[in-house]
């Protein structure tokens, strides 16, 4: 039997870093998690509100979280102009106050800074919610893939796998589908991959997508 395990997760050290840094004493480790959890939803939740972005859905590639002992250093990693960058600092310092009010943090500051990334279709997180806005809009699973698969290459990626799983199309039995194109070398440690799991509400159920991408080894 197939013992599966996050690609991101495995490579740890190697050739990926958390997205967290910070330091805790072991009693106090959950809440620190609980912490990271609720700040990255409320600034994805911030962003579906605020939904003026031109190409339809939100462009974030990953959170990155570091803890001081009087700071938070949030910085988000974009991949388009979106609303995040529209009013640069009136759009920042409106997310900023937004996320203290959840956070109700006494000691700590918070700071939020943006980074925005060269290629975003690089992101398999992008990647994954340009599938699923396709998918929403009824449009073929094939044919939303292959357009996906056709915009990574342009990025100068060696390879990428998309899987979708559930109703598919709306049929009956759920199914899943792969599509590979290139190389992509899970049992490779040295192989930096970039993995993401995404989940889709669509009128018939809901579906599961997850991307890799192989960027290149070291």
């Amino acid at each position: 039997m197939g013992q599966k395990i996050n690609p991101l997760g495995f490579r740890l050290g190697t050739t990926q870093s958390h997205h967290s840094f910070w330091f805790e004493q072991p009693k106090d480790f959950s809440m620190g998690l609980q912490e990271d959890e609720k700040i990255r939803n409320c600034i994805k939740n911030y962003v579906q509100k605020k939904k003026r972005i031109s190409s339809g859905f939100e462009g974030i590639a990953h959170i990155g979280i570091k803890k001081r002992i009087d700071l938070i250093q949030v910085i988000i990693y974009i991949g388009f102009q979106n609303l995040l960058i529209e009013g640069r600092t009136r759009g920042v310092e409106e997310l900023q106050m937004n996320v203290q009010k959840e956070f109700h943090s006494v000691n700590r500051r918070l700071n939020i800074a943006i980074t925005r990334i060269e290629k975003p279709y690089g992101q398999p997180n992008i990647l994954a919610e340009y599938i699923a806005l396709q998918l929403k809009n009824r449009v073929s699973f094939r044919k939303a893939i292959k357009k996906a698969i056709e915009l990574t290459e342009q990025t100068d990626t060696k390879g990428i796998q998309v899987q979708i799983a559930g109703r598919i199309d709306g049929k009956e039995i759920a199914r899943v589908e792969w599509i590979r194109e290139g190389r992509v070398p899970l049992q490779t440690i040295r192989a930096k991959i970039d993995h993401c799991s995404h989940t889709i509400r669509t009128i018939y159920g809901v579906l599961g997508i997850k991307i890799w991408v192989f960027v290149n080894q070291e």
